[in-house]
């Protein structure tokens, strides 16, 4: 059996129940999500089921990332606040904004989730052309001390590094490892590209390992290891981090088998650096 590491911060979950059909329509079946059968991820998940799921993991902490519809996300972070202080979990929120909103309500949208305690950061919620938020969004971050979680696809990546660039100062974290769209070899070439402009922009910027099994339709590591080596070799280890995407990514393997082989892949490498991975840069990137 691989080495596991010593502790684990989950830093990409998402905590829901179907039956909000309100908040989250897309679980109910009569949405087309492009990934065939989703009773993988159509499912109650919450804390409990993580412990479970993730039985023999030493798993300290979860970050819940937006994932209500629209406006719906500033609820579903006061809401998974309040539960999380008698559940302990999740000990970090990013929570959501409507991207195609004027400014001003963008920022209300922000300012009405500083209520919740665990409240860390946003991700746009909502599709827009634009791969990052209006620059009077990102000083508004910036000045509350918030995160942006970049959510772009790996042909915005170059993109969104030139835009990041005129807030030096705001923390940005690369979700799901930039996105790739496939697993070709002129994908990869394109993604790292991107990925080392973002890589570029310096301590600020930190990359989430997580979500490829979306794109790749696999977790094993000969599938991941050369997305997941080509972004720590950009980042370095101390400026990376795992998440589980799950449910989602419970599509394609178990809560198990993903730690198996993020753990399998990362074999070999020094203690902290493995600390960091998996757990130190969550807590210091989401303040938990």
């Amino acid at each position: 059996m691989t080495s596991r590491p010593e502790r684990i911060v989950d830093a990409h979950v998402h905590l829901w129940d179907p039956a909000r059909t309100d908040w989250y329509p897309y679980l109910g079946g009569s949405v087309d999500l492009g990934l065939g059968d989703t009773s993988g991820m159509a499912r109650r998940f919450d804390a409990a089921t993580h412990r479970a799921e993730s039985s023999g993991w030493n798993v300290v902490g979860l970050v819940n990332v937006a994932a209500a519809t629209g406006v719906h996300s500033v609820s579903e972070t006061l809401e998974l606040d309040r539960l999380a202080g008698s559940d302990g979990q999740p000990v970090a929120i990013v929570g959501g904004y409507v991207p195609t909103a004027p400014v001003s309500e963008i920022v209300e949208q922000i300012d009405a989730q500083l209520a919740a305690e665990r409240f860390r950061g946003v991700r746009p919620m909502g599709r827009t052309d634009r791969p990052v938020p209006d620059p009077a969004v990102l000083q508004a971050l910036r000045d509350r001390g918030l995160v942006l979680d970049l959510m772009v696809r790996s042909h915005q990546l170059t993109e969104a590094a030139r835009d990041l660039a005129s807030v030096d100062d705001l923390v940005v974290v690369v979700e799901h490892a930039g996105w790739p769209a496939d697993g070709s070899e002129a994908e990869f070439t394109r993604w790292r590209d991107g990925i080392t402009a973002l890589a570029g922009l310096g301590d600020r910027v930190v990359c989430k390992l997580s979500g490829l099994a979306m794109p790749l339709g696999s977790v094993a590591p000969d599938t991941l290891a050369p997305w997941i080596t080509g972004a720590i070799e950009a980042f370095g280890p101390h400026r990376c981090m795992f998440g589980s995407n799950f449910p989602v990514d419970g599509l394609h393997c178990t809560l198990e088998e993903l730690f198996e082989s993020y753990a399998t892949i990362c074999r070999g490498l020094p203690p902290g650096d493995l600390e960091s991975l998996f757990a130190g840069t969550a807590e210091r990137t989401y303040r938990c």
